[in-house]
């Protein structure tokens, strides 16, 4: 018989629970974990026993554990936890994942940290079939954390190339194409460009160098397709000013105030995110500059809070949902095959974009 001191001290088991109720270790399991294969008047014994002792019951992480499945996922992202609730692009996003979850009972666990340490120990401890990784900034640490955990994963925004990661995402190119032809048939001449992040931690105006040893090559891509479009118009893209941001309100300010300090303005604003842009147009409205009666802002993205904003945003739309969907379903049914998709986009054309004001296109036009 334990001693008083020693069962002060010992956590009560399921064997203690059998042993004062007079039934076997696997009766005993089976009240708490089949209770319908077992006798009532058994049943009830087992559990006035285990409150008796002040048993709570099986550990349900040891028991998902030693099933080999836990029935839940695990997105993750170096961002706050905030950023699940603030970003609009993260809350479409996660409905896409919510739903496909929902269908098939799977839980969904948050996985963020503020810095590199308290994030690695959230990856590890994290108890999860798999992850989505929200690879915006510090993609590259993130897939490195979770490959040391051997689940499955999927990248969304993958940041860089690797072939060896499952990423679904879409084609930033051509998205970005659609965005630049919009505004220069409408006249545009003169444009600026408010980046998401090319590389961790940085933010300002980025040379042509910058652009092309990008870490994140979804940024690159996109404004490759931003310029695309305007060498078709006979644009001097040398001359754009190219602002990166860390796709928060105050360094999309700080590049607005950068960019408007300029003898000569930009008429357009190409946005990489619908955030951005939302952010620009509030900034603008701010500073006495119509939108789009004296600068038209195009968005990417296409986050529901987008047709809501004042004015309605012009924006690149993915299907971010679907996104959200495909990534969640290449967790929950993972059969070891690296899976890399591309969606395809739509220009949105809402009132935030129109014609350059007609004192620009006189003087663009001598």
């Amino acid at each position: 018989m334990a001693s008083s001191s020693e069962s002060n001290t010992r956590p009560i088991r399921l064997a203690d629970i059998a042993k004062a109720a007079g039934v076997s270790h696997g009766t005993a399991s089976n009240v708490f974990s089949r209770p319908e294969i077992v006798r009532e008047e058994v049943r009830e014994r087992v559990k006035a026993a285990a409150e008796a002792l002040g048993y709570a019951g099986p550990d349900p992480k040891g028991r998902l554990l030693r099933a080999g499945k836990v029935n839940a996922i695990g997105v993750a992202t170096t961002e706050p936890l905030s950023y699940f609730f603030d970003d609009p692009f993260a809350r479409a996003m996660m409905a896409g994942i919510s739903e496909a979850c929902d269908a098939t009972g799977a839980g969904i666990a948050l996985v963020s940290a503020g810095n590199q340490e308290k994030l690695a120990w959230n990856i590890q401890s994290a108890l999860v079939d798999g992850f989505i990784l929200f690879c915006i900034e510090g993609g590259s640490r993130l897939v490195e954390l979770t490959r040391e955990r051997k689940l499955p994963f999927v990248a969304l925004e993958l940041g860089f190339d690797d072939d060896t990661v499952s990423a679904i995402g879409v084609d930033n190119v051509a998205g970005a194409r659609l965005a630049a032809q919009h505004l220069a048939e409408l006249g545009h001449r003169r444009f600026a460009v408010l980046a998401l992040p090319f590389a961790d931690g940085s933010t300002g105006l980025v040379s042509p160098e910058k652009v092309w040893t990008a870490l994140y090559t979804g940024t690159r891509d996109r404004l490759v397709g931003y310029f695309e479009a305007f060498s078709r118009y006979g644009v001097d893209t040398a001359g754009i000013p190219v602002y990166e941001t860390e796709n928060d309100e105050a360094s999309t300010r700080a590049g607005l105030e950068t960019i408007f300090a300029s003898a000569e303005p930009p008429t357009a604003i190409l946005a990489m995110s619908d955030r951005i842009a939302m952010v620009a147009i509030e900034w603008l409205a701010a500073h006495g500059i119509a939108v789009p009666g004296d600068v038209s802002v195009v968005g990417f993205d296409g986050v529901p809070d987008a047709a809501l904003c004042d004015p309605p945003l012009t924006t690149v739309a993915q299907p971010i949902a679907e996104i959200g969907r495909r990534a969640a379903r290449t967790i929950l049914d993972f059969d070891g095959t690296v899976r890399r998709e591309t969606l395809g986009v739509e220009l949105v054309v809402r009132a935030s974009s129109g014609p350059p004001p007609k004192t620009a296109s006189a003087r663009t036009s001598n």
